[in-house]
């Protein structure tokens, strides 16, 4: 079950979740970078992240302790995004639109405040070392949420319908997300250590 094969071969029969959680993630950037009525949401989205990071720039470590905040939050929310999923796909819906939201109202305001050179700044060396792999991996956790919800919707139905076996499916899918658990915290680690360390020091160029 842990073997990379076998959880590549479950990813691939995932690709339809996989495309569904990337047009969520991608739709939320639009919203985020088209619709001026959100900058309030946004700003005190972004005003939080802001104080944390200058809490964590005070300690006496701050690059170890940026590294393990940013492991820590993105694995807990992955994890909890994946399982919470079960409540018929709606917090993994949500949470993709709001992450997506994010990176589109920070691309936007970064054209309107520095222009294009801004934005390739922010983006090529501020967004893609690290954020392919963190994206990639919220990815794959909210598609295995959204199998979840529909898991879910498909328990529902059997109650009415009376049909057995869903119970057997359920459990193998809960199987099957340990070793993806696994990986996406894998991912994750190498995410957080790429920000903490190589982001950083693109941006202080």
């Amino acid at each position: 079950m842990f073997a990379p094969a076998e959880i590549f071969r479950h990813l691939k029969s995932m690709r339809h979740y996989l495309a569904f959680s990337t047009v969520f993630l991608l739709a939320g950037m639009v919203v985020g970078a088209t619709n001026p009525g959100l900058d309030s949401f946004m700003q005190s989205q972004m005003s939080g992240l802001k104080n944390v990071a200058q809490t964590i720039d005070a300690s006496s470590h701050p690059t170890l302790f940026f590294m393990g905040f940013i492991f820590l939050n993105n694995a807990i929310k992955a994890i909890f995004v994946m399982y919470l999923g079960a409540l018929f796909g709606i917090v993994p819906i949500v949470f993709l639109a709001i992450n997506g939201m994010l990176i589109g109202y920070l691309i936007h305001r970064t054209a309107e405040q520095g222009g294009g050179d801004m934005v390739f700044t922010v983006v090529v060396k501020g967004l893609l070392p690290h954020g392919i792999i963190e994206l990639a991996a919220i990815v794959i956790a909210c598609a295995y949420g959204l199998r979840f919800g529909k898991l879910t919707l498909q328990g529902v139905g059997t109650v009415f319908k009376r049909t057995s076996g869903w119970g057997r499916q359920f459990e193998q899918f809960l199987q099957r997300t340990v070793p993806v658990i696994v990986l996406i915290v894998v991912m994750l680690i190498v995410a957080a250590v790429i920000e903490s360390t190589v982001t950083v020091w693109l941006l202080g160029e």
